[in-house]
């Protein structure tokens, strides 16, 4: 019984990845309902593994338990948005300061060589490499803080997010002003100025969320949307698509 409960238990881990995975990959929208029985038939299980792993989704706030009428991925309000990124800020300029502190020339390298691929990826207007880069980017400094509960909790900041998704954000020279706040936290950082890197590193999530809420104001007002609407997460899912057709998440 112990074993086949581990197994039970191992089976509803991996379920749970996966169906993060294609929850955040954007297969599967805000707002749609999560039927077990379909679950159960696409993963080739049974019900238990996919009812365990749907409660830790919802642990980690991805989806959410409608009594009588059964899960749904969720839907984030823009002032749920707003809150994550105060979070998000907090934390990333806490791992800017501890980075500057404790960054070895290797991690420094790595840093530079990233801002330089992510530069290159602006300039010839690829999208698709910058998105990985981006992400990789930002990695990079919160694993480089060596404070292990704030990447934990950074990520799950950013998995949530990622359930919120905007039209645009690349556009009007979204990602080259990105970069140039790249480069300032990559040169706080080499300077070894704690204070400069956890003001960079916090000014840059701040400014990303004021980017994403005023393409977030522009699509409601195009659609004749008022700003009560913000704490309705019922009445719209924005999505952020690139050129080229592809729909990313949120890390900039």
């Amino acid at each position: 019984m112990q074993l086949e409960s581990l197994r039970s238990s191992s089976l509803a881990s991996v379920l749970a990845q996966e169906l993060e995975r294609v929850v955040l990959g954007g297969e599967i929208g805000p707002g749609t309902r999560l039927n077990e029985n379909q679950l159960a038939v696409r993963f080739g299980v049974s019900r238990g593994p996919i009812r365990e792993a749907l409660r830790a989704l919802e642990g980690a706030g991805l989806v959410e338990s409608v009594p009588n009428r059964g899960v749904f991925v969720r839907r984030l309000s823009v002032r749920e948005v707003r809150e994550l990124y105060d979070v998000r800020a907090a934390l990333f300029g806490l791992a800017g300061r501890l980075m500057a502190e404790r960054a070895t020339p290797d991690e420094i390298q790595r840093l530079r060589g990233l801002i330089q691929a992510m530069e290159a990826a602006t300039e010839t207007r690829n999208f698709e490499a910058h998105y990985p880069l981006n992400l990789e980017f930002h990695g990079a400094i919160v694993d480089g803080s060596g404070n292990r509960t704030l990447a934990h909790q950074y990520r799950a900041f950013v998995r949530k997010l990622s359930l919120f998704r905007a039209r645009s954000l690349v556009q009007g020279g979204g990602l080259a002003v990105s970069n140039r706040e790249h480069r300032e936290m990559f040169s706080a950082i080499e300077a070894r100025d704690a204070s400069w890197a956890h003001e960079a590193h916090w000014r840059h999530v701040s400014a990303a969320k004021d980017r994403l809420l005023a393409v977030v104001r522009a699509e409601l007002q195009m659609a004749g949307g008022e700003e009560a609407s913000e704490n309705r997460p019922e009445r719209r899912e924005f999505k952020h698509t690139q050129p080229g057709g592809a729909t990313h998440g949120i890390e900039t």
